[in-house]
């Protein structure tokens, strides 16, 4: 991977778009979440840079574009940068640049971008949606640059959008999954379980005395955190050679206690030690029930012992 937020300067093009060793394949976009849909992408811009000899390269942009041109528009990201650099390594790109995405960026006009991509990537194949364009007014939709390939010598592929149950796979999909508790839906069209990571930090401590002890994620404010509801997932912890666990996890603001806040707390099954400052990753695998009101600690402990049960069975545990 080419070192992140490099800059090649000059006067050609884009701002910020650094220098690569080419001739490249190049395919341009968020890839949020880097789900089914993009991993047909990259495994189009292998074949193009095979049959080419060209070098596989994606080039994201770590905020959306629309955060930018619309600032109402505040997208609940499906993963962070990091996370999707390493996606995108692991569908097979072996040059990932994470880019800004500025005023600046939104007013170069489309025949500069394409200037940067040649002079700075040697560009000699663009692999792209239907519905990509580029420049300022989105005004290098694929006629345009067909046309610029022609002239500049490269190619040129729209690749078709993948599809599940009829309906096109998209980032915007997978957050409404989400936003419904349909965990295992997201995870169906992400092609994995969806992952939320955070850092462990000290809670209000009410899990200890019920017996239940939890670990209280404190994630990037700008992630896609699932629905108010109760969820079996599987619990990673950072650094090598660790494992997964088992885990029952709670998002909501614990109605028993009047809480107002909205908190991830995850119990880990057969777990005995200290979790705190811990980087955890949780891995929802599906959506156990509703988040409940209960009339004392007791009933609700009561609930929660099955609610481990329930979850125990769910990641293939047994009772």
């Amino acid at each position: 991977m080419a070192p992140e937020g490099a800059s090649g300067g000059g006067a050609d093009g884009w701002p910020g778009l650094p220098r690569v060793d080419g001739p490249c394949a190049v395919t341009i976009g968020v890839f949020d979440g880097v789900h089914r849909g993009h991993l047909r992408l990259i495994e189009a811009l292998r074949e193009r840079a095979r049959s080419d000899g060209l070098r596989p390269t994606v080039v994201t942009f770590r905020n959306h574009p629309l955060s930018v041109l619309r600032p109402d528009f505040e997208p609940a990201y499906l993963c962070g940068v990091e996370r999707r650099v390493e996606l995108l390594c692991a569908a097979g790109a072996q040059v990932v640049e994470a880019l800004d995405f500025t005023a600046e960026t939104a007013a170069v006009p489309a025949a500069d971008f394409v200037d940067a991509l040649t002079a700075r990537m040697g560009m000699r194949a663009l692999v792209v949606g239907p519905d990509f364009a580029l420049g300022r007014g989105r005004e290098g939709d694929l006629a345009f640059l067909t046309e610029e390939g022609r002239r500049r010598g490269f190619s040129v592929d729209a690749v078709r959008p993948l599809e599940d149950g009829g309906q096109r796979i998209g980032s915007t999909r997978i957050r409404r999954a989400l936003a419904a508790g349909d965990v295992a839906g997201a995870a169906r069209l992400l092609g994995r379980g969806f992952e939320l990571t955070g850092l462990v930090v000290r809670g209000h401590g009410r899990g200890g005395p019920l017996g239940f002890p939890t670990a209280n994620l404190s994630a990037d404010g700008s992630l896609a955190v699932p629905a108010t509801g109760i969820y079996a997932a599987w619990a990673r912890l950072g650094g090598p050679g660790r494992g997964r666990m088992m885990c029952a996890v709670s998002v909501g603001t614990n109605p028993t206690f009047d809480g107002t806040e909205r908190t991830v707390e995850a119990f880990v099954l057969d777990f005995d030690g200290d979790l705190y400052g811990e980087r955890l990753t949780l891995e929802f695998v599906r959506r156990l029930r509703d988040e409940e009101r209960f009339d004392s600690a007791k009933a609700l402990a009561e609930q929660v012992r099955r609610d481990v049960e329930d979850a125990r069975c769910a990641l293939g545990g047994g009772r």
